[in-house]
């Protein structure tokens, strides 16, 4: 299966009485992401907070998304693990509950060679048949594959057929465009780059933006796609100032602050992680404000 376009993440609804996942609310939220145009959705990411879920939340969450999307668009499930063995685990769960695509980042303890995150991928890949997407955030994950490890694993294991580059620099989208002779589709992962990513050959735009701004991310992929590139700058550019919010405040907490601002309440983040301040969710609130 081919995906591209706009990757809308969700975030994970906790019911504020029993501080567990609130699985009516994720519906709320997905139906919120297909209302704003997205062509995939994905939990399990970071603004889900997927790595502050037990594995029994982890598992909800991944099975009820792919049943409520109910095949209106691909569904991908992010999958980050310290071991390869719990790695391995989840490829086959998300296979299971009928994922169209897994998005595998590697964590990191110790340094990892570029042996071991081959051979990570290699194996997550012989445990499920689902296609993988590479995803390279060392900022938070502690690893940075280069382009050329990351196309190799490309060529050289059965599914991986994609990445999601999300280092912030965009001579890496540039050299794996380059060396894959725009074979090998690349998604952006860094949101106040969606403009350079997009003209610079970008397969979609992976975001958790469309749950609070709707179709204005796909707006400006289609501006992009269309050659509109003055329509493509302004849309941006009208965008920009919250794309670098959500991120520098944290995803979960400034998506999660979004939704209570447009009267729908999700929870808060799970702690260690703390809900924005007033200061910051006044700022958010003109932000959105702005962008109606």
């Amino acid at each position: 299966m081919k995906i591209s376009g706009i990757i809308g993440y969700t975030v994970t609804p906790f019911d504020p009485c029993t501080q567990g996942v609130d699985l009516a609310k994720l519906g709320e939220v997905i139906d919120i992401l297909l209302a704003g145009d997205v062509d995939a959705i994905a939990a399990l990411g970071s603004a889900g907070e997927a790595a502050y879920l037990t594995a029994q939340e982890w598992q909800q969450v991944a099975e009820f998304t792919v049943k409520h999307v109910a095949g209106r668009v691909p569904v991908i499930i992010g999958i980050a693990a310290l071991t390869t063995a719990q790695a391995t685990t989840y490829a086959k769960y998300a296979h299971q509950f009928g994922a169209d695509m897994i998005m595998l980042s590697p964590f990191s303890y110790y340094q990892l060679s570029e042996q071991e995150i081959f051979e990570h991928y290699q194996q997550v890949s012989n445990a499920s048949p689902l296609p993988i997407m590479i995803y390279n955030n060392p900022a938070v994950c502690g690893v940075d594959m280069t382009p050329e490890l990351m196309l190799a694993m490309v060529a050289d294991i059965e599914n991986v057929v994609a990445i999601k580059e999300s280092s912030g620099d965009i001579q890496r989208m540039h050299k794996i465009y380059h060396l894959s002779e725009g074979a090998v589709p690349f998604f952006n992962g860094c949101n106040h780059m969606a403009l350079e990513a997009l003209t610079a050959g970008a397969a979609g735009w992976c975001t958790a933006a469309p749950c609070l701004i709707g179709d204005k991310p796909k707006q400006l992929l289609q501006a992009v796609a269309n050659s509109e590139f003055e329509r493509a700058q302004g849309l941006f550019y009208q965008q920009f100032e919250f794309l670098e919010f959500i991120v520098s405040s944290g995803l979960a907490a400034a998506v999660k602050a979004g939704f209570a601002l447009k009267g729908m309440d999700v929870g808060g983040p799970r702690a260690p992680l703390l809900p924005l301040n007033d200061a910051k969710q006044k700022q958010l609130a003109q932000l959105l404000s702005n962008l109606r």
